[in-house]
């Protein structure tokens, strides 16, 4: 196979894993945050903290460096507007990421501490959670964002 095609395939592949397990961990963490059982709020916490470090942080190195790859490979300009704009984007959705996964981390932690009949500050939970859910909306658009450059190479 063409170093070119293996490495664009790499680079699908990983944008593919960053998008989707991005949708699937909200998803579940949103839903186990609603199901009104705190062992199953633990449980989505616990995994969804997981799933990022192993899925979501993977894929969001391998993009860039793929990406990075590509363009030396393509010959293309990497200061052509539709890069630069996906460059903007991914920041957008790394700024919006990292807060993202603290916020889950303490947000299991204290999950974490109420299944364990320790104290439990319901106030800073649920603003934890709103914080969570507003910094996922921007994350999600920017990457669809992305994905949009990507495919069409305009702009």
């Amino acid at each position: 196979m063409d170093g070119y095609f293996l490495l664009k395939s790499v680079h699908i592949i990983s944008a593919t894993v960053l998008f989707g397990t991005g949708l699937g961990i909200a998803f579940f963490f949103l839903a186990g945050m609603r199901s009104g059982d705190d062992r199953m709020a633990l449980f989505a916490a616990r995994t969804t903290c997981l799933a990022d470090m192993i899925f979501t942080l993977n894929a969001g190195i391998v993009q860039p460096v793929s990406g990075y790859a590509l363009i030396r490979v393509a010959g293309h300009d990497p200061f052509a507007p539709w890069l630069l704009a996906t460059y903007g984007l991914y920041l957008l959705a790394l700024a919006c990421w990292l807060p993202v996964v603290w916020l889950q981390l303490r947000m299991r932690d204290m999950l974490a501490a109420k299944v364990a009949g320790l104290a439990f500050d319901e106030a800073l939970f649920r603003r934890r959670f709103r914080l969570w859910f507003a910094l996922g909306w921007p994350a999600f658009v920017a990457l669809v964002a992305v994905v949009w450059l990507m495919v069409t190479r305009s702009l």
